[in-house]
């Protein structure tokens, strides 16, 4: 019961802290929408975001990744009751390891070497300005070298030049509609607007999903966690998405765990293994180093003003 707790904490945490950016998206999205999309999309597209994507989507990469067993079977084994298909999922969790792991690896150095971002941790004050090149180089080196580790076990090396593909279709559609934002915005109807926020919510959560599988591969916990995480995002949204977005180095935590959970990835499937409580642990304590700090700037920040 302590372990599930632990997990469920790590990644309601993981969730929320990781879903800011799609929140502030959703936030200025929202104002320019009538009061009743913006009901739907804060009521029903609860729906659409905890049950089918934070729970359809684990449950249909559990069952790729196990192969020979058939989806009702995943879907018993997620909760426990057939021992048989449980086996062949743990069997083959390594695929979901290292496709997860390459996924949050190039994540991690995306946001370290392109993104803009105010340094707090040491690593961020080395990589201070934008260095696409080497970004691009590391993630070059970084598909070749995992492929080389697991070079004896091909459905791992498919896993891993999957996750680099996934990465980077992402890539490209998180720019197209970063050009295409405000022109949506300004020129389109409610119902555009609303299918754009869920497609955009979508490639959010599936960054949210890979990190989940660092911490378990049971999807009924990770619909809980992550499930609760996109409730608590919701609200965000509407309340306090402002303030939120002040604390200036929480982006900073989450990045940098989402790297740590990476690496943790990459290293259990090459059987290496580490303490269940690890990513929690490594998780909580990474963005709440970053969100402490971030409030005691704020609350000097504030009292200099007054």
């Amino acid at each position: 019961m302590l372990s599930v707790l632990v997990t469920i904490v790590g990644l309601l945490v993981l969730e929320i802290v990781q879903s800011v950016d799609n929140a502030i998206v959703n936030a200025h999205m929202l104002k320019s929408m009538s009061e009743k999309a913006r009901k739907w999309f804060l009521v029903w597209g609860i729906l659409t975001a905890v049950f089918l994507v934070r729970g359809l989507l684990p449950l249909l990469i559990v069952w790729i990744t196990a192969p020979g067993i058939t989806l009702w079977q995943a879907v018993l084994a997620t909760f426990g009751s057939d021992p048989l298909a449980h086996e062949a999922m743990e069997k083959n969790s390594f695929i979901l390891l290292i496709g997860g792991g390459m996924f949050l690896l190039l994540l991690y150095f995306h946001w370290l070497f392109l993104e803009k971002k105010d340094p707090y941790f040491f690593i961020d004050r080395i990589v201070k300005k934008q260095h696409g090149g080497w970004f691009f180089a590391l993630a070059g080196l970084m598909l070749v070298g995992i492929m080389w580790a697991v070079r004896d076990q091909p459905l791992a090396m498919i896993a891993a030049a999957t996750g680099n593909a996934v990465f980077f279709i992402l890539f490209g559609f998180r720019q197209m509609a970063e050009q295409q934002e405000l022109e949506i915005e300004k020129g389109t109807s409610d119902i555009a607007k609303l299918l754009f926020l869920e497609v955009l919510d979508l490639s959010f959560s599936i960054d949210g999903i890979f990190g989940a599988f660092a911490f378990t591969t049971n999807v009924g916990l990770i619909l809980i966690g992550n499930g609760i995480g996109a409730i608590v995002v919701r609200e965000l949204t509407i309340k306090g998405i402002d303030k939120v977005g002040k604390y200036r180095w929480l982006k900073n935590g989450a990045m940098t765990s989402i790297g740590l959970l990476g690496a943790f990835m990459i290293v259990e499937a090459l059987g290496i293994h580490l303490p269940e409580w690890f990513p929690t642990a490594a998780t909580l304590s990474i963005v709440g180093m970053a969100f402490w700090s971030s409030h005691q700037f704020l609350k000097a920040e504030t009292q200099q003003a007054a």
